[in-house]
C-alpha cells in the first residue's frame, strides 16, 4: 500500500509562508513517484471536518522527514504516518482508509464547488465513509514477526 505521512508544520512567531498561513498540518500522499500535498487548518484529530488548501507536490524524502524547512520556513515534525488505501476517486473526492502509527480512521477529501479546485476540506473519521464497503480501519499487529 502507498504511505502517508502528516506533519506539524510550525512557522516562527511573526512569519507567514506563501497564503498566509501560519503553523498548520501537511498532509502528504505517496503517488506517481511524488507526495501530494494539502496544508490542514486544524489538528487532524478524532472527528474533524476542516479546510485542506492543496500545495505543489513534495518530494518523497518528507515521508520519513522531520526538521527545518528550507527559506527559514519553519521545522516539521511528523504527527502521524503510515499506510492509506483509495476507498473512492474523482477529480472532486478521494476517500482514503488511513493506518497509521497514531490511530486508523477514514479521511475524505472534497474538492470545493466553484472554487477551481483551488479549495478543498477535509474530513476525517473514525467510523466507515458513507457508502464504503470497506471493512473498518485495522492497525498493524506489531506482535507478529515477518523474519
Amino acid at each position: 500500500m502507498p504511505r502517508y505521512v502528516i506533519l506539524l508544520h510550525e512557522i516562527p512567531p511573526g512569519h507567514k509562508v506563501a497564503g498566509g498561513r501560519g503553523t498548520h498540518w501537511d498532509l502528504m500522499l505517496e503517488q506517481n513517484g511524488v507526495l501530494r500535498t494539502w496544508a490542514l487548518a486544524a489538528e487532524p484529530g478524532g472527528e474533524l471536518r476542516t479546510k485542506a488548501e492543496p500545495l505543489p507536490d513534495h518530494r518523497l524524502a518528507y515521508l520519513d522527514y522531520e526538521g527545518p524547512v528550507s527559506g527559514k520556513r519553519g521545522i516539521v515534525s511528523q504527527w502521524d504516518a503510515g499506510e492509506y488505501e483509495i476507498l473512492a476517486q474523482s477529480a472532486e473526492r478521494l476517500e482514503l482508509r488511513l493506518v497509521g502509527s497514531s490511530a486508523a480512521r477514514y479521511l475524505s477529501l472534497t474538492a470545493d464547488a466553484g472554487r477551481d479546485g483551488h479549495f478543498w476540506s477535509a474530513s476525517f473519521s473514525l467510523a466507515p465513509i458513507r457508502g464504503s464497503s470497506s471493512p473498518g480501519p485495522s492497525r498493524p499487529d506489531s506482535s507478529s514477526s515477518s523474519s
